[in-house]
């Protein structure tokens, strides 16, 4: 069983804490959505926990099976979509998917075709993401990350760009592809993104 914990976890920027002593665990198997206002610390929490920045204080632990995972090896274990990590506009996604499927590999050893009719993106697997509607994007970025099998799953505002069918497209992606990993969710209260979480963690009640 794998497990993210939090202990004494603060981050700092500048002179002002975006939030302070912040003890949790997460656990495999359980989904948990990060809320607050806009501006709060939800995307830096979740950027902490994926060790794409440090804490200014206390400790991010990776554990697998009573071991920590080193630092140096999280990347392995993780997959991530954001609003702020951006795939090469100038590549087609049969390309994107070329070079992901280099280091991570698919749930049900998904092929790139079956992965491509799963998004709605068949029809523009030659064409270069620069072309795409916001939708197309967010709708490849989401696939990726949730179909690629991981023991960490992050997802920043999964449903933003998206359409019903969208909604409904991620809300049947994180259904069928939640089981053995950990998921955490940010949210700017979109209930569609989160209401299937086991827990909530609101970045607010960690101010001080």
């Amino acid at each position: 069983m794998g497990k993210l914990v939090l202990e004494k976890a603060g981050k700092k920027f500048r002179k002002e804490w975006i939030f302070r002593n912040l003890d949790y665990s997460f656990e495999e198997n359980k989904s948990y959505v990060i809320l607050g206002p806009n501006g709060s610390g939800k995307s830096t929490l979740l950027k902490l926990c994926a060790s794409y920045i440090t804490p200014t204080e206390g400790l991010v632990k990776y554990i697998e099976n009573e071991n920590e995972i080193s630092q140096d090896f999280i990347h392995q274990h993780i997959t991530m979509a954001t609003p702020y990590m951006e795939l090469p506009e100038e590549f087609t996604p049969l390309e994107i998917l070329d070079f992901h499927l280099g280091f991570k590999t698919f749930y049900n050893s998904m092929s790139k075709s079956e992965f491509l009719e799963l998004v709605n993106l068949v029809d523009a697997k030659d064409k270069p993401l620069n072309k795409f509607s916001s939708g197309m994007k967010q709708r490849f970025k989401i696939g990726l990350a949730i179909v690629s099998k991981s023991d960490m799953l992050f997802l920043d505002e999964p449903v933003i760009n998206l359409d019903a069918a969208g909604i409904s497209l991620y809300r049947n992606l994180i259904t069928e592809f939640n089981k053995d990993r950990i998921i955490i969710i940010c949210s700017n209260n979109i209930e569609a993104e989160f209401d299937f979480c086991d827990s909530q963690i609101n970045v607010e009640h960690f101010k001080n």
